[in-house]
């Protein structure tokens, strides 16, 4: 038998192998509060950014390791950092295009319209009709809408058609009047009013769709036009901070105009179209589309349920206070509407309903939970939308959280509105308006927009008014229901996380978490500690969509 020899085994210990140094980042930033949406982990000092996706979020030194000779870093300075921003219900084109027409946004009178129109022919010598958009009556001294008189004698010939600031309704000068022949014997359309004076005579206003009488005057929009509006949008909305908008409305033949400049590099910001319904044919029959790497997606269509408050069309179960006759108007009837809900539904398509009055808000909840009971597993998963959701009833306010309605808000028409809401509903019909508290407690996803150009479009301003429920001076109605206002940390998500969640983007955007898309927003001020009155003074510093900076202050 062979000896068994014991040998000694030299123990070898293995020491473990130096970590690899992480990848260098395209664009690190740090130098100021960083907010990242995220409840487990609120605060960061640092974001490195990698190939157009967040590599990392935490401390500084982790940044710095992530630095390389290629590398640009950013130093806030102070400012402070977050997701990027998105503006949920926007106009995009009529952004632009308020930029390049007769703007008459803070006009403080019907005089003062007239003189900025006077003024605005006088510099442009336009041979067609003149088209302005941005007044808003309240406050004036006039105490009452524009109307034809206020302008006829700045401009005797040339038609003028000055759209309110809603954009519900416009006011057409005489000689507007006189070529699309409407005289005090027209009837006005389905879903629309012509407002006439005591002597039987149309006052000019055209609300809701009476627009449509003259919009024949107005001349089409070329495709050199649509992209001199798009691109001027395109760097208004960055300067402000936005990184991307929800964008309403839009005329189908815009999507692939969108699309191409994305191709081309020229669309800074990231846009999610909701299609004109009546528009919408395309988009039913070939389903979700999305273009040059997600910077322009459309999935959404945009219905019209009723008018709007200012301009009293904003449908009501009760008459208006101050015009008793008056409860409003439906633009789309519901038998219009319920066959496009089906159609939507079964295709995939997510449905945004413009509602702003109670029966409004309540007919369109109606006309989902409808459609969603015909396809409970597809209405689960619908995300559909109520575009404004201003004047709720409170008995309707959980049908939102139930049924999986999103409420897409516009805080700063709460601030706007408060001169003349209490006067339209009177104060009872106050509560259930502008909830934005009461439906996020009724465990329904509110995001936030601005509805530009409605409204001026400042993320800044659409943060205070969430936070604030006060008016740029810092006035509040005593019966304007200040437990609606909203914490710091609920407003950010608004224009953050809920936004992408809004648009079925939770998996690459909205937070600031390693592998989303590299979409940051940069403001002068804290949003989460500075005085509330700083907020709307505020300015963007930086802009950065897909890792790229498209905007930075000087």
């Amino acid at each position: 038998m062979r000896p068994i020899i014991a040998t000694a085994a030299l123990a070898l210990v293995a020491l473990p192998a130096a970590a690899a140094p992480p990848p260098k980042a395209d664009l690190v930033i740090w130098g100021g509060p960083i907010y990242t949406a995220v409840d487990a982990r609120p605060t960061a000092q640092a974001v490195a950014v990698t190939k157009g996706r967040i590599s990392f979020v935490g401390g500084k030194a982790g940044a710095q390791a992530r630095v390389g000779p290629q590398t640009r870093v950013i130093d806030l300075h102070g400012a402070a950092l977050f997701p990027g921003f998105t503006d949920s219900h926007a106009h995009l084109r009529g952004i632009g295009e308020r930029e390049l027409t007769l703007n008459l946004e803070g006009c403080a009178s019907a005089a003062d319209v007239a003189q900025r129109l006077k003024a605005y022919i006088a510099e442009r010598h336009p041979a067609g009709v003149v088209i302005g958009r941005g007044w808003i009556e309240t406050g004036w001294p006039e105490h009452r809408f524009l109307q034809r008189g206020d302008i006829d004698a700045v401009s005797p010939e040339l038609p003028a058609l000055l759209e309110r600031a809603d954009g519900h309704a416009l006011v057409a000068n005489s000689a507007a009047l006189k070529a699309a022949g409407i005289t005090a014997q027209t009837q006005a359309p389905e879903g629309g009013q012509i407002l006439k004076g005591p002597d039987g005579q149309p006052t000019g206003m055209l609300v809701d769709n009476a627009m449509a009488l003259v919009r024949r005057l107005q001349p089409g929009k070329t495709r050199a036009d649509k992209l001199e509006a798009y691109r001027a949008a395109f760097r208004v909305e960055t300067a402000y901070g936005w990184t991307g908008v929800h964008n309403m409305s839009v005329d189908w033949l815009d999507v692939p105009l969108l699309e191409d400049l994305a191709a081309k590099g020229e669309a800074s910001l990231r846009v999610y179209n909701a299609v004109e319904a009546d528009q919408a044919g395309p988009l039913l029959e070939g389903g979700p589309r999305s273009a040059a790497d997600g910077r322009i997606t459309t999935r959404d269509i945009k219905l019209y349920m009723d008018g709007a408050l200012g301009s009293r069309g904003a449908a009501l179960f009760e008459p208006y206070s101050d015009a008793p006759g008056n409860r409003g108007t439906f633009i789309t009837q519901p038998e219009h509407m319920r066959p496009i809900l089906a159609r939507a539904l079964s295709k995939g398509i997510q449905v945004s309903t413009h509602a702003i009055g109670d029966k409004g808000n309540a007919t369109a909840l109606d006309l989902y939970a409808e459609a969603f009971k015909a396809d409970p597993a597809r209405g689960k998963a619908a995300r559909w939308r109520i575009e404004h959701a201003q004047i709720v009833r409170p008995a309707d306010i959980p049908r939102f959280g139930r049924m999986g309605v999103i409420a897409s808000m516009q805080p700063s028409h709460a601030i706007g509105d408060f001169h003349f809401a209490p006067a339209r509903l009177g104060e009872a019909r106050l509560k259930g308006a502008y909830a934005w508290q009461s439906l996020l407690k009724s465990g329904a996803v509110v995001v936030g927009g601005s509805d530009a150009p409605v409204e001026r479009g400042s993320p800044m301003i659409e943060f205070y008014a969430a936070v604030a429920r006060k008016d740029l001076k810092g006035f509040s109605a005593p019966d304007w229901h200040p437990e609606e206002t909203l914490s710091r940390q609920q407003a950010l998500k608004l224009f953050t996380a809920s936004a992408a969640y809004a648009r079925f983007a939770e998996n690459d955007l909205g937070t600031l978490t390693v592998g989303k898309r590299a979409d940051l927003s940069a403001f002068s001020v804290n949003l989460m500690t500075a005085p509330v009155a700083e907020i709307p003074k505020a300015h963007a510093v930086l802009t950065v969509v897909d890792g790229q900076v498209v905007y930075a202050a000087n």
